[in-house]
């Protein structure tokens, strides 16, 4: 009963969602050559790391679940609204990934929900690819892994939640510098136009990465309650 209460609880919560907020991804042909080519650099090493450590296999159970987790970054970073002009408000999805597989894992399996979403959906793009996989799938990753690792031993749930949402929010933050930097202010320069866009992020981004935290921590606390249970056989980080 109380698992079932948990699903149904996270579906309503991915329905209401889009009526929250808006998402991240710079859509295709905003950023000038040289910052799009900039950010794909950039992106690289991650992208070659987290190859590396998927190179090394996984077993059928890991399999699953990364699928799953590709899944959920897929769902929730599709739920776009726009916001800033060339850009758009949503979750990422990606502090659950990051959480069970590491960054860099997360970084292969948030660029290959880019790309699709670019493909299929009309959500990025590929010119800007690199700049949202930055954004998205090394950045964010990285910041909710680490908050994830430096508070689970002091509170496993806050820590799953800190690490979805501010994840999130450090999303927000690269996509608004990578603007500022390609857009400065005509008075003001790179601040002034960096004060802009988190100030206009800032409203739809803030209530989204709650949204994020809860939803995650939900999914979070179901695998962990399956795997409690013997169901399954996950690494320690769950």
């Amino acid at each position: 009963m109380k698992k079932r209460l948990m699903m149904w609880s996270v579906l309503l919560l991915l329905l209401v969602t889009p009526q929250l907020g808006h998402a991240m991804h710079i859509m295709e042909g905003f950023l000038p050559l040289k910052w799009a080519i900039v950010w794909a650099v950039l992106s690289l090493p991650f992208l070659i790391a987290g190859f590396k450590k998927l190179s090394k296999g996984l077993k059928p159970e890991q399999k699953m679940f990364l699928g799953l987790v590709g899944g959920f970054a897929f769902v929730l970073s599709a739920l776009k609204i726009p916001s800033v002009t060339g850009s758009c408000s949503h979750p990422t999805g990606v502090g659950l990934g990051a959480i069970m597989f590491g960054p860099t894992t997360m970084t292969v399996i948030g660029t290959i929900v880019l790309l699709f979403q670019s493909l299929l959906l009309a959500h990025g793009g590929i010119t800007t690819l690199g700049a949202n996989v930055f954004s998205m799938a090394v950045v964010g990753p990285l910041v909710s892994f680490w908050i994830y690792k430096s508070l689970k031993n002091k509170n496993r749930g806050l820590a799953v939640f800190l690490a979805a949402a501010l994840g999130d929010l450090a999303t927000y933050i690269i996509t608004s510098i990578q603007l500022s930097i390609a857009f400065p202010d005509a008075a003001g320069g790179f601040f002034t136009s960096l004060t802009k866009f988190i100030s206009i992020f800032a409203v739809t981004q803030l209530p989204l990465a709650i949204v994020e935290g809860i939803i995650t921590l939900m999914v979070f606390n179901l695998i962990a309650e399956y795997k409690k249970e013997g169901v399954i056989e996950l690494e320690e980080s769950i």
